[in-house]
């Protein structure tokens, strides 16, 4: 009796899951990782190349491959993509017209890319704490996500700073469908 309460050993290991995260410069994939990992995000910087962060929670741990979003960097995202499990996309919902075109056009391409394409997909429209921003049915029409995304699995959110426990939230959908196709990939 003694033994089976006070010898069970250490927990279990969270499960790890490999992510790329993806946008344009300045739709807050840098902030948004930073403040999930409780970093200040005053210190921010963007990123030029790329950046790692391991992202916790309580039943899993993200390693996420932050790519930089600037015209130069963006021709190199696939090569970045091998290995990953899951794909974070981040837009920002108060951008221009033609950074949005700009933002539709990178997400169709990485939606349809073959090492991506049977992947879930976490989209954030960030910054909706701004007047500009669209709303998440704007951006589901503007994006043509229904018919592109059909048979994929995908999220689309809205986020910002502001509200940590939607993003939060988000990211525990996410995990849900990771370890759905990990189930998934068990019973194969």
């Amino acid at each position: 009796c003694f033994r089976a309460l006070c010898c069970k050993g250490p927990p279990p290991a969270r499960p790890e899951y490999d992510l790329v995260c993806i946008g344009l410069t300045g739709s807050g994939k840098t902030s948004l990782l930073s403040k999930l990992c409780s970093e200040s995000p005053e210190e921010v910087v963007s990123t030029t190349g790329f950046n790692i962060k391991a992202v916790p929670f309580q039943n899993a741990i993200l390693n996420v491959k932050e790519l930089g979003g600037a015209d130069n960097i963006r021709k190199y995202w696939s090569r970045y993509y091998q290995g990953s499990q899951g794909v974070i996309f981040v837009l920002d919902s108060a951008s221009s017209e033609d950074d949005l075109e700009t933002a539709r056009n990178e997400l169709h391409s990485a939606l349809q890319h073959p090492q991506l394409c049977t992947l879930p997909f976490l989209i954030l429209a960030n910054h909706q704490d701004k007047p500009a921003a669209r709303s998440v049915q704007e951006i589901k029409k503007y994006f043509e996500l229904e018919p592109l995304a059909r048979g994929k699995r995908w999220i689309l959110q809205p986020c910002s700073l502001d509200n940590m426990d939607a993003l939060k939230d988000s990211f525990s959908q996410l995990i849900n469908l990771l370890e759905e196709k990990d189930h998934d990939a068990v019973r194969m």
